[in-house]
């Protein structure tokens, strides 16, 4: 069956995922999140893409991220994907496939659902046991977003700017919005607009979206949660 195209609206936030190929590591040591960090913030110059948060975890990487123009998201992509294998496979003296395919992306509803989308992303590394709190992963954007630390990678999204007049205002809010985690038929929503690359969204948002590109924003169907022990890494 051929591919559906991709979502593409400029302006409207997309969840992107990339997953290491078999659920494999894609990261090795302390160098290859940084390089594939300086990856992200080339790749966002040049193909005009505001990154929002990211965690990179041991064999996958979320990014919210909204492109300025239509398509700009896939060549974002594609330039940090090339960019990273060539990095890893002269490091690591490896060749052969480093990605699981191409990536998976849903469109984001933002009034509803952008900070639950980064609530989701920010604390895969809590979900996965690897860390107590989100602030504790390193490889993240909760510390920009909720702490003040400096990240170069990150364009703050007017939602988030709209948080308070100051910066620690803003943390402040910001922290608040993870007094409790997500709950599970949320994060059932999240993994079903990812992996069957719908929308994440209301029905207004839907109806919106099918109207303005003629396609069905709709998982296929529905499901019950799948239950499964995490592992480390692993995304939920």
């Amino acid at each position: 069956m051929a591919r559906q195209p991709r979502f593409g609206l400029a302006g409207v936030p997309q969840h992107v995922i990339q997953r290491g190929n078999n659920r494999e590591p894609c990261f090795f040591a302390d160098a290859d999140y940084q390089f594939y960090r300086d990856c992200i913030h080339d790749a966002a110059a040049r193909h005009r893409c505001g990154v929002h948060a990211y965690v990179f975890m041991t064999n996958h990487v979320h990014l919210p991220v909204t492109p300025e123009t239509p398509n700009g998201v896939p060549p974002f992509m594609q330039h940090i994907g090339r960019r990273y294998v060539r990095y890893i496979n002269f490091a690591y003296r490896r060749s052969g496939t480093l990605w699981e395919g191409r990536y998976k992306a849903s469109l984001v509803d933002i009034e509803r659902y952008l900070f639950t989308c980064y609530r989701y992303v920010e604390l895969n590394p809590v979900r996965a046991n690897m860390v107590a709190a989100p602030g504790d992963h390193r490889w993240s954007s909760y510390r920009y977003n909720a702490l003040g630390h400096a990240d170069p990678i990150i364009t703050p999204h007017p939602l988030y700017t709209a948080l308070g007049s100051e910066p620690r205002a803003r943390q402040i809010a910001y922290r608040e919005l993870f007094r409790h985690h997500v709950e599970e038929d949320v994060l059932h929503e999240i993994r079903v607009s990812l992996n069957q690359e719908v929308v994440l969204g209301g029905e207004r948002f839907r109806e919106q979206i099918e109207k303005a590109l003629s396609r069905r924003t709709r998982p296929a169907t529905r499901g019950r949660p799948r239950k499964r022990v995490a592992d480390v890494g692993v995304d939920e």
